[in-house]
């Protein structure tokens, strides 16, 4: 298995365990949730089902009437009346069962399973309380893509699954490292500069990178997956929002809204947009379960506090989509090479590798050599007036040994030559942000690249610390 070291871990200490558990694994949709928990509990489930999307309480009655006779192999597939019925029949079946090993009940997609007034969590709530949860030898293990529903209802319900939990899981997409690793476990010969390309366009997310094909180049597989109308990411933006959120039109047009602004957005500027005179509860929900979900982050610009917070789209592909594939939906071929020459696709270039940068923090402080140092992260975009021009600063890593990293992140086809021009804009920005922030701390000009820094007497002089694309497989 490619990376998940930790949740590997996590969950064998479960099968070790000398009392019952209750696991939630949750994460974005495609992001592997389902095959970490085949691959590591399928050979000890006694039940499994997977919840039907849109289907009502009578069609998830009759999934789980079938699977229940599949696995108690009764053959005769009856449908409960209700879940209070259908948590009793598979009571009386799990009391059939070997206690001297663990056996490990799996209900996949269980928001799709609970729907409105059916009673299933409460239930669910009493199977765990009133049986298993009493019991040494059982692993219940719930799963879904709609985060937010699961933390709601699940991990902070006040009710009875309150603080029932045992084991929490939240699987994020693949690193850069991981990345390269499985598409090169796939028989894919791409180049680290293209696999660099493919996670700033898709991100880490293992059913995204599953269906790149060999002998294709970037450019060919993502022309063929996101702009070919038979593409599996033509439509997967809908799909996807649908997917995780009740009601997912405000969902979709804050995620549209805040992929119009690279540096992310306030409250007022974002409510503006939306053209909403104030945050409503319904914004205020959605907003939550965007960054509940790893579509949206909150970000306090380096010196605020948290109410000059910024709200900033991070999904990878949802910022492709908004992009490129959105406008671009009458599809000719060879469309994704020209957009590819565009000044659009470089600008885009350049704050998608941002962002894969300020995902890989840990990488970057291992390559300067500052694992152990507690570091804080921020941006800083500093809005011009009459007397001074603006300037911005793409990372900042702020140190507590009294040291700051002020990164610049450029993302070039070649090395970056620094010529005169650019040395005097980085020792200008160097020395605007020590004015600006009064910091007494020392600054280290640092320059993250996909391709290095030409040696020269410039970068010589101005430049602090370095790190190349190569050092981030270290994260």
């Amino acid at each position: 298995m490619i990376g998940r070291k930790i949740e590997v871990e996590r969950i064998k200490s479960l099968l070790a365990s000398t009392r019952s558990e209750f696991l939630a694994v949750t994460g974005r949709r495609r992001v592997g949730k389902t095959f970490l928990i085949d691959t590591l509990l399928r050979d000890r489930y006694c039940f499994s089902m997977t919840g039907i999307q849109n289907g009502n309480t009578s069609a998830q009655l009759v999934n789980f009437g079938v699977k229940l006779a599949e696995y108690s192999r009764t053959f005769a597939p009856k449908a409960p009346e209700n879940w209070q019925m259908a948590f009793l029949y598979l009571k009386d079946y799990l009391k059939t069962l070997d206690r001297n090993q663990k056996q490990v009940i799996f209900i996949d997609e269980l928001p799709w399973v609970s729907t409105p007034k059916s009673g299933f969590i409460q239930m669910l709530a009493h199977l765990w309380n009133d049986y298993l949860s009493k019991e040494p030898h059982f692993i219940l293990v719930i799963c879904g893509s709609a985060t937010s529903w699961i933390s709601k209802k699940i991990l902070n319900d006040p009710g009875g699954l309150h603080n029932r939990v045992t084991e929490n899981i939240h699987l994020f997409p693949f690193t850069l490292s991981e990345s390269y690793e499985f598409l090169k476990s796939r028989g894919l010969q791409f180049t680290l500069q293209e696999v660099a390309k493919i996670y700033m366009t898709l991100g880490g997310v293992p059913f995204y990178l599953e269906n790149l094909r060999k002998g294709e180049s970037f450019a060919m597989a993502i022309e063929r997956i996101c702009f070919s109308p038979n593409g599996i990411l033509y439509n997967e933006y809908n799909n996807l929002f649908n997917a995780l959120f009740n009601h997912a039109e405000l969902h979709q047009e804050i995620a549209a809204a805040l992929a119009s602004q690279n540096s992310g957005m306030t409250h007022a500027d974002l409510l503006k947009l939306l053209k909403m005179p104030q945050a409503t509860g319904s914004y205020q929900r959605a907003i939550e379960e965007l960054m509940v979900s790893d579509f949206v982050s909150e970000l306090t610009p380096f010196g605020k506090k948290k109410r000059g917070s910024l709200y900033q789209l991070i999904d990878e592909y949802c910022i492709f989509y908004h992009r490129f594939i959105k406008p671009n939906k009458k599809y000719t071929p060879g469309m994704w090479q020209q957009l590819a020459e565009s000044q659009s696709y470089k600008v885009w270039a350049g704050y998608a590798f941002e962002m894969l940068c300020h995902k890989h923090i840990d990488a970057i402080k291992r390559a300067l050599g500052i694992a152990a140092v507690y570091t804080q992260i921020y941006s800083l975009s500093v809005p011009g007036n009459p007397e001074m021009d603006g300037f911005q600063i793409d990372l900042l890593i702020d140190r507590k040994d009294d040291c700051i990293n002020l990164c610049e992140i450029k993302f070039h086809s070649g090395p970056f030559t620094i010529i005169k021009e650019e040395y005097q804009q980085l020792l200008s920005k160097r020395q605007r942000f020590i004015d600006y922030t009064g910091t007494k701390k020392q600054v280290f000009l640092t320059l993250i690249t996909n391709h290095g820094v030409t040696s020269n007497a410039y970068a010589r002089e101005v430049v602090d610390a370095e790190v190349i694309l190569e050092q981030l497989l270290a994260g």
